[in-house]
């Protein structure tokens, strides 16, 4: 075992795994990411930790993943320990490691005036590695209990509560109403940013360690929930937050304005070569205009692009970033500066500051251009836009317009008639057990959070797989999130 020393950050710089180059990836929906990566520069990579005596990237992390030990132990070229230690508080840390927008990098402490180390990177490194040399396996639990678990949907927040609850010995069975286990994690995000496989061998784990799966079963419609809370000894709905935002301007019902979760769902279901998938919505030869700037809004950039629209122009209602923190905008806090997307890298024209206020039609009913004015905002010192300056109008052509601005909440109107209390915000309202008002039913993730990131749906899975096992037992072994050690839920 080599010697590791204190100075890596002096002596190295930082070096993340690269992505293929944009001109060679468009051509394909392969993983953006370069395939392989040298074990030594990881190793020097974990060797820039600094170790610090109070970790901020662990608290920048939403699981609390222990980060300077997996980076420490990379570092000393002991992989295999590194692995396990990643698992202790993420199932599945290729989900993170691959699309998680890694909060934990702008909180290390390297971040206050130097490049972050690369936490994603090594994250990543550390579980390819695991999977490389078969060291991620089934794990069964040694006993069974008396209960059965019902978990509605099956996304990272579902099958990370699942695997929990399964591993102290409930029976676990997950619902999910579409023809393939993964939720988003398979349909939503596209396959160049995260293959496939990836949550297949995952599924296949879980059904090795007793897990059941049931597909095409949609909750409420074809199997009432007062039906499951009857067969079950306790529910989960982590049905994630896909109702999307709308934009409500005149032209909103012409032809070719379409939402661009619906589009995305669509080309995912063709690489998967699902031959009953109609392209409804194809961007070949077209003029696409992307409404939001956000992941959704990137990818449906990326797939346009790849799909072969003849141009792609993302419209961003936000005034552009700075390239530089604003002094109101402090270490450890997220930064609030302008990044370039991989998306943006491919190609695409990018208009921030716009307003969108009439879609315009041809003669046929077709959306033919989009009519706005340009605007510049104030921010308040958390980003939340005050007021606005108006400017010039302008039309911006377009034949295909996808709307990506986010989303409003559960689809929850299947189990209305359950009486399932739905919040102000769309999201089903639990109390601080993460229990709804119906006893013995569970909601967590997207589904009461709100519109959230992968990480934060993996720690919801784990928070709410511990307080259906104290629901059921009295007590828990499974170890709380670092939302949970902070206070954000009462046991």
């Amino acid at each position: 075992m080599s010697n590791r020393r204190p100075d890596g950050y002096l002596r190295f710089s930082r070096q993340a795994i690269g992505y293929r180059e944009p001109g060679i990836r468009i051509k394909d929906f392969n993983e953006i990411y370069q395939e392989t990566w040298q074990p030594h520069i990881m190793k020097n990579q974990g060797e820039r930790c600094m170790d610090c005596g109070i970790p901020t990237c662990m608290s920048g992390c939403p699981l609390g993943n222990l980060i300077p030990d997996w980076n420490h132990l990379v570092s000393r070229d002991n992989w295999r320990e590194a692995l396990y230690r990643l698992h202790a508080t993420n199932n599945f840390p290729e989900f993170t490691g691959y699309t998680c927008p890694a909060p934990c990098e702008p909180a290390c402490t390297l971040a206050i005036n130097d490049e972050a180390v690369t936490i994603k990177s090594i994250e990543r490194s550390i579980v390819d590695t695991g999977w490389d040399n078969g060291w991620i396996v089934p794990e069964p639990p040694l006993r069974r209990t008396p209960y059965q678990v019902a978990i509605v949907g099956s996304g990272p927040c579902g099958l990370a509560a699942a695997q929990q609850l399964n591993r102290v010995g409930h029976n676990v069975t997950v619902f999910e109403r579409d023809d393939t286990i993964g939720g988003l994690m398979t349909y939503g995000i596209p396959d160049f940013k995260f293959a496939k496989y990836q949550v297949q061998r995952r599924v296949k784990q879980l059904a090795a360690e007793g897990i059941k799966f049931e597909i095409n079963t949609e909750i409420g419609s074809d199997l009432p929930l007062s039906e499951l809370g009857e067969n079950f000894d306790a529910v989960c709905l982590a049905i994630g937050g896909q109702t999307p935002r709308d934009i409500v301007i005149p032209g909103r019902d012409f032809d070719g304005v379409e939402f661009g979760l619906p589009y995305l769902i669509q080309e995912n279901r063709h690489q998967a070569g699902n031959t009953n998938t109609v392209k409804k919505i194809d961007a070949k030869g077209r003029q696409v205009l992307v409404l939001g700037g956000g992941d959704t809004g990137a990818d449906c950039v990326a797939t346009a692009i790849r799909q072969g629209a003849d141009n792609v122009i993302q419209i961003d209602i936000n005034t552009k970033r700075p390239l530089e923190r604003p002094a109101e905008n402090p270490w450890p806090e997220s930064p609030i500066t302008f990044e370039r997307t991989y998306a943006q890298h491919e190609g695409s024209t990018d208009i921030y500051g716009f307003e969108a206020l009439e879609f315009k039609a041809d003669s046929d009913g077709r959306v033919c251009a989009i009519h706005g004015q340009n605007v510049t905002w104030r921010y308040s010192s958390k980003h939340k836009r005050l007021d606005k300056t108006v400017g010039e109008r302008v039309d911006i052509l377009a034949d295909l317009v996808l709307i990506a601005i986010g989303f409003s909440g559960a689809e929850a109107s299947p189990f209305l008639g359950d009486n399932v209390k739905i919040s102000e915000k769309g999201t089903i309202q639990i109390n601080t057990h993460m229990q709804t008002n119906l006893a013995g039913i569970f909601a967590a993730g997207d589904a009461n959070t709100g519109q959230s990131i992968v990480v934060c749906a993996i720690g919801e899975g784990r928070d709410v797989a511990r307080s259906i096992d104290i629901y059921l037992t009295g007590d828990s072994q499974l170890p709380p999130s670092l939302r949970t050690r902070n206070g954000g839920l009462d046991w």
